[in-house]
């Protein structure tokens, strides 16, 4: 049964939810209380409504009160150092605020088939302050489920770029792309590849843009062959480091969409005998603490991942308190970190 003129946000009257669950007021009204004398049909049928409904009892909203804000957090793909160092972040700025984070059970194979309406209600039920995404594909008419709700949402490094309706974190992924390219021309490289993360993911694109920017900054010839994006994982760099390794003229250099798809370079420049800076030299991308403990320690694009995390945190709590954010949009600058994986190209 329908009833018409009700919204998500305002309380219903305990009239509403009766005649939702087909049942009389003053059995409403045990219910709420906490009364046992209701038959568990009945029961089960006015907690259907009043959850339908958003009604929060008094003494669910005290209980509420008692605790304090937890914030959701949903990871769109597990990549080890990028995802712990994201985490300690916002555990750092959570500890700081007082905030819980709650660690979402939705599986990132089930976020597209995910029943997002059921979701959202579900985190106004338990109380959430708000959503963090973590490379999320979701779209923009899923994500409009949860400000329907009036659930604030934050997207770290997102896969498509997200209306001014939501917030964002990120990295300046194009520079840094292009500082990077711009090192190894300055080590005196010429024939560099470039081995990129999802096609579809926007920070990915701006790495290989910035690749793309400093080739043609410095007039160096733009290799379709020397070019592939595809995943963020270390079997796709080996992968496609064994195919650009085969190539007749194959590159001196690779620069990675990150520091997985590196540590895979790395794996399967070492199988193959050839030795790395001297042979080839490789950049990753994050400056994850694994491309320091790896041999040769790794040079890479480091992103600011512990503070891009406090950021997140900081501006969903902002907005569950309803205060307006400086911009949507946050990048935070990168830096090249340059270790043991580069030098000049071979003679």
């Amino acid at each position: 049964m329908k009833v018409e003129g009700r919204t998500k946000n305002r309380r219903p009257i305990l009239a509403t939810v009766a005649e939702l669950a087909g049942v009389s007021v003053p059995t409403v009204s045990k219910v709420i209380n906490g009364r046992v004398d209701v038959a568990p049909n009945t029961r089960a049928r006015i907690e259907a409504a009043l959850l339908e409904l958003g009604y929060e009892s008094p003494m669910k909203r005290r209980a509420r009160a008692a605790m304090p804000p937890a914030v959701e957090l949903v990871f769109g793909g597990m990549n080890e150092g990028y995802s712990l160092e994201l985490l300690k972040g916002m555990l750092q700025e959570a500890a700081g605020e007082g905030v819980e984070l709650v660690l979402s059970s939705m599986a990132p194979a089930n976020l597209h088939e995910a029943d997002h309406e059921e979701w959202a209600r579900r985190m106004v039920e338990s109380g959430r302050a708000g959503l963090i995404l973590v490379t999320s594909e979701m779209s923009v008419e899923q994500l409009a489920l949860f400000r329907a709700w009036n659930i604030p949402v934050v997207i770290i490094d997102p896969y498509n770029p997200p209306d001014s309706g939501f917030a964002s974190v990120g990295a300046t992924n194009w520079a840094g792309g292009k500082g990077a390219v711009e090192h190894l021309i300055g080590l005196g490289h010429r024939k560099i590849a470039h081995i990129g993360g999802p096609v579809a993911a926007e920070c990915s694109v701006a790495r290989q843009h910035g690749y793309l920017a400093a080739l043609m900054g410095h007039g160096i010839e733009v290799r379709g062959e020397y070019m592939a994006m595809g995943s963020f994982s270390n079997s796709f760099g080996s992968q496609w480091a064994a195919t650009m390794l085969d190539l007749d003229d194959p590159p001196t250099a690779i620069f990675t969409g990150n520091d997985s798809i590196a540590i895979g370079v790395l794996g399967e420049a070492q199988r193959r005998g050839i030795r790395v800076p001297e042979e080839l030299s490789v950049v990753g991308f994050d400056g994850t603490a694994l491309g320091g403990q790896v041999l040769p320690r790794l040079t890479s694009v480091a992103q600011p991942l512990q503070e891009m995390g406090r950021a997140a945190l900081r501006s969903v709590l902002r907005m569950s308190r309803g205060e307006a954010l400086d911009s949507p949009r946050m990048e935070l600058a990168t830096t090249l970190v340059v270790r043991d994986s580069t030098a000049p190209p071979p003679a």
